[in-house]
């Protein structure tokens, strides 16, 4: 309390006991206007809520001691098809609520570059970025109606996304990403006003964006390394994470290497005949049934197509029971009844019309078998070309984390047994869920993490592909089940 020995303004009072911080907190006009009446409705207590972005501490705002108020963080997943979002308590550590939505940019792209191209006019990139941002929004709304609070409690938002998802949410230029010698705007688009941004947080909210590496390097990978922990660990580990492309980090708490690299198309919805997102219905697991096989869908519902796990696991039985070859051709003696042409090509009954949820049969063509070998081959080609990179062998690898929505569902033994991946202890492999939006969730809890991911950003060394003369050979040898080398697949046996 102010007294006639102890007359020092409100504001300084206030500062004078945050100092034990080590730093004296900047503070906005807007809170000058409140405090001299907040502090003596409060008997000078007061609950603080303190930011600290780019070497700055902020006090953004104060909060009644005895009153029910929460400061909250948001922690996005900002995906080129898919935004994942959760709502957490910054105190308790508690999460409130999360919601999952299709990026509403899809509407003018459903791919990267269409969207890139179209954000190459000032008005192109305002419109991506008023559509991303709205959508965000929505889902701010959304996860504060589930968990009963309020928007204003909202005052930190970290946003997870690749280098080119992170641009056209800001509205940044983005088509010098995609065109030699490939240069982004910013690898460091570091923290904002949420207002720029958003309007359902507290007016005083703040938005960080996570570092990149470079135009194919973002910062969803850094935000699952900081979750991973592979940089903080003695032993050397790999972590995966594969969407439309594979992103590699190899690597401990002395080094780090990574790469990217296009591994993932046969496996996203709308690229192959029969892929589809994981949802109600989709088909996301086959398992043998001796020479023939089953099918399980998510949600025990009528079968409505397959997802990339589920393509995976078929690939792998059929294999195994003779269907396909090792070119992954079609064998039709041994699918019998399942074997069919579809436009002149080969093709498998993978769900028969009767059983089916579309109301006709869900087939696998030929072409799309040959899709997943190369996507098979460039994973595995990735995966041998970044060990090789830095001298070490699978077999030197402590743990390989798979990561994403492929990760969190996919069949290591079936990955193994086409090849997709390397044949080791199974033990070995541990599935870390959505890394991103972890990544983006540890963020929210202070200040060390974004000191961390700015480490992890300075200490990756990037491999590119592109200029690696032997990936292609190496690449050749790999689009055969399990590979042409059957000594590197020992536990693979067709039966």
């Amino acid at each position: 309390m102010p007294s006639l020995s102890d007359n020092s303004a409100d504001m300084d009072r206030l500062l004078r006991a945050l100092s034990g911080t080590g730093t004296r907190p900047a503070v906005d006009y807007s809170l000058f206007q409140r405090v001299s009446r907040l502090l003596r409705q409060w008997d000078f207590s007061a609950r603080c809520v303190l930011f600290q972005g780019g070497g700055q501490l902020e006090l953004l705002d104060i909060l009644d001691p005895r009153g029910e108020s929460r400061a909250l963080g948001v922690a996005v997943d900002l995906g080129t098809t898919r935004i994942v979002m959760r709502l957490v308590d910054l105190e308790s550590r508690e999460t409130l609520s999360e919601t999952v939505m299709d990026n509403p940019q899809i509407s003018l792209g459903s791919d990267i570059l269409t969207r890139i191209h179209h954000a190459a006019t000032d008005e192109g990139a305002e419109e991506l970025k008023t559509l991303v941002c709205r959508g965000v929004d929505d889902g701010l709304e959304t996860l504060c109606l589930q968990a009963g609070v309020s928007v204003q409690e909202v005052y930190i938002v970290a946003i997870s996304g690749n280098t080119a998802m992170t641009h056209l949410f800001m509205g940044l230029p983005a088509e010098h990403i995609i065109r030699e010698p490939y240069i982004p705007v910013t690898n460091t688009p570091g923290t904002h006003r949420a207002s720029l941004f958003l309007e359902h947080t507290n007016p005083e909210g703040r938005v960080f964006f996570f570092p990149n590496i470079g135009s194919y390097f973002g910062g969803d990978l850094i935000s699952g390394i900081l979750f991973s922990g592979i940089h903080r660990q003695k032993e050397t580990s790999l972590l995966v994470d594969v969407g439309t492309n594979a992103e590699v980090v190899l690597g401990n708490r002395d080094w780090l290497v990574g790469c990217a690299g296009a591994a993932g198309p046969a496996l996203e919805g709308g690229v192959s005949s029969m892929g589809m997102t994981a949802g109600d219905g989709v088909i996301d697991r086959v398992r043998r049934d001796g020479d023939d096989f089953t099918v399980g869908t998510i949600g025990h519902l009528p079968p409505l197509g397959v997802c990339g796990s589920g393509f995976i696991d078929l690939a792998a039985v059929l294999f195994l029971t003779g269907m396909i070859d090792a070119k992954g051709k079609l064998v039709e003696s041994a699918c019998k009844g399942r074997y069919t042409m579809e436009h002149g090509l080969p093709a498998l009954i993978v769900v028969p019309e009767e059983t089916s949820g579309t109301g006709g049969a869900i087939t696998v063509s030929q072409a799309s078998l040959d899709s997943l070998i190369r996507s098979k081959a460039a994973m595995y080609t990735i995966l041998e070309t970044i060990v090789m990179k830095v001298g070490v062998g699978f077999g030197d690898l402590e743990k390989i984390h798979v990561a994403g929505t492929f990760g969190a569902y996919i069949d290591p033994e079936s990955a193994i047994s086409i090849g997709m991946i390397p044949d080791l202890d199974r033990n070995r492999y541990e599935k870390i869920g959505n890394s991103s939006l972890e990544g983006a969730t540890l963020m929210l809890y202070g200040d060390r993490y974004m000191d961390e991911a700015d480490a992890i950003r300075d200490r990756i060394t990037y491999v590119e592909l592109n200029v690696d003369q032997d990936f292609m050979i190496r690449f050749s040898g790999a689009k055969f089940i399990p590979h042409t080398d059957p000594d590197l697949f020992p536990t693979v046996t067709k039966k």
